[in-house]
């Protein structure tokens, strides 16, 4: 499907940003304590980032064990859970920030801290997801199965292990896998396909399966999206490595 944000949109703010920073060649030349305490920084801004990439996952995963198995009180938890992660979106955005003031990074610097905002974005924005995914199991706790969920449950797991995957390629920095996870994205756009010509029939077919479906399809649109931003990600990843945008979700 096709993503939020405008293609390059903001690789080109942020290679704005670098044409005002200072070269890379200025990081040899500044004192080594004050690079290992920049270094520092950005080992915990990236150590924030993971945590955040972590819960977001566990959330997707609980969301659906609540929709599958009528747990209105795991739905509650996730839906409250979402604070923390949107703490911790705050935390490294004030992070950045102090960074950026007090450290005068070089481009490679501001380049790395520009695309860890972005991907604590992408990660909250997940996280929402999950948490509007497990109001919809909430909503749906009282209520019978509608034909096993549809193929929620498979999206869901693809959409975690998609982002579990990405969550490796940033810790390693490695934009090979990071194009790898991003193909799997197909996966979950075709089966969110088959579940909505699926939802569709159903619902056509007997009007008491409405009400369900229509909150079957806002659960799958929302797990479809995690794909899409968890790919946002992917090409975060790779602009950081190489410095070249890659449109992952054609």
């Amino acid at each position: 499907m096709e993503n939020e944000r405008e293609p390059g949109r903001v690789e080109s703010e942020i290679n704005e940003i670098l044409a005002r920073a200072p070269s890379d060649a200025a990081a040899n030349a500044a004192p080594q304590g004050a690079r290992d305490s920049l270094d520092r920084e950005l080992r915990q801004i990236k150590e924030i980032i993971v945590r955040m990439g972590s819960l977001a996952e566990g959330a997707i995963r609980d969301a659906l064990k609540a929709l599958t198995t009528h747990d209105a009180d795991l739905a509650q938890k996730i839906i409250v859970g979402d604070r923390q992660i949107n703490a911790m979106q705050h935390e490294v955005i004030s992070a950045i920030t102090m960074a950026i003031a007090t450290q005068s990074p070089v481009a490679r610097d501001l380049r790395n801290l520009l695309t860890m905002n972005h991907v604590a974005y992408e990660l909250e924005r997940i996280a929402d997801h999950a948490s509007s995914v497990a109001k919809v199991a909430k909503q749906l706790a009282p209520e019978a199965a509608l034909q096993r969920y549809l193929h929620l449950p498979e999206i869901g797991e693809l959409a975690a292990a998609q982002l579990h995957g990405v969550l490796l390629a940033l810790v390693d920095a490695d934009a090979v896998r990071a194009r790898e996870v991003a193909v799997s994205d197909d996966q979950i756009d075709a089966l969110y396909r088959q579940s909505f010509d699926e939802c569709v029939a159903l619902m056509e077919a007997d009007k008491a399966n409405v009400d369900r479906g229509t909150r079957l399809l806002f659960a799958a649109h929302y797990l479809e999206r995690i794909g899409d931003r968890t790919t946002n990600i992917a090409e975060d990843i790779v602009y950081l490595v190489s410095g070249e945008v890659e449109d992952l979700n054609p």
